[in-house]
């Protein structure tokens, strides 16, 4: 039995506590009791917020705050500069993109494309070059999938869901039953300058070029509107360097893979 006021061992009370008699009154180290909750803050038992001067910007500084924020996508490789070349392709409008290339670029478009959480879905003839690409990628059950031409169905695009639909059909593409719409881009590839390339080019958003024969770099000089040191650049492109057009912008971009990209598709190349 203990008197009141008091505890014995065990018990909840406060007399046994060390600094527990009145506010302000000393424990038995001498820390008056009001002082001691700070003490207990920071020897962990809570947190203190930022209240140091280096966490402050006052009103002259915040001028000179600069955050690093630029375009978001897919980055496509590097330009002339070696600064990232990034192209958008997960947006809220219809965005057409013809390369007129080869298929080692369409494939590393697409392998990047996934990775930025779009699906993608590949409309071919020549699924068997896409088998590889799907296998690495779970077997489909990572975002892409392979359709024979004409049977692509509807995908369900949304903002939370982009998608891209890349055409690789030959150099005459029928007319796809999926078009481009919000959300949701198309990627058509051109092996080659063909009778229905002018119509294609005239519906892209972008066009990117590869190398190409010297007509076919006249005719698409005509086409694009591209200056003469373009025209005459194209059939001189080296391996992975694409010339990427969007209405009056150009842009020399050259392609480098990973190394995981290197074990699926090879080095760069304009042939396949």
């Amino acid at each position: 039995m203990t008197s009141s006021g008091t505890t014995a061992s065990g018990s909840f009370g406060t007399s046994g506590i060390p600094g527990a008699g009145p506010s302000g009154s000393p424990d038995v180290q001498g820390t008056p009791a009001a002082q001691r909750p700070r003490g207990l803050l920071r020897s962990g038992f809570g947190l203190i917020g930022p209240r140091h001067g280096r966490h402050v910007l006052s009103v002259d500084q915040v001028d000179s705050l600069a955050l690093p924020i630029g375009d978001d996508g897919v980055v496509i490789g590097v330009d002339a500069g070696g600064q990232p070349a990034v192209l958008g392709l997960n947006r809220p409008t219809p965005y057409d993109v013809v390369l007129i290339g080869g298929l080692w670029t369409a494939q590393v478009l697409a392998l990047r494309a996934a990775a930025t959480g779009a699906r993608v879905a590949v409309e071919t003839g020549r699924a068997q070059a896409w088998m590889q690409m799907v296998h690495a990628m779970g077997g489909g059950q990572n975002g892409m999938s392979v359709h024979d031409v004409g049977r692509v169905p509807p995908q369900g695009a949304s903002a939370g869901n982009p998608v891209l639909v890349v055409r690789d059909c030959g150099m005459r593409p029928p007319r796809g039953r999926v078009v481009a719409g919000p959300w949701q881009s198309i990627l058509t590839l051109l092996p080659y300058l063909s009778p229905v390339a002018p119509r294609l080019l005239r519906q892209a958003r972008l066009v990117g070029v590869q190398r190409v024969s010297p007509d076919e770099a006249a005719e698409i000089g005509r086409a694009l509107a591209l200056p003469r040191d373009d025209v005459d650049s194209l059939p001189t492109l080296t391996d992975g360097v694409t010339l990427w057009c969007a209405d009056r912008d150009r842009q020399y971009v050259m392609t480098q893979p990973t190394d995981a990209e290197t074990g699926l598709f090879g080095t760069p190349r304009r042939m396949d």
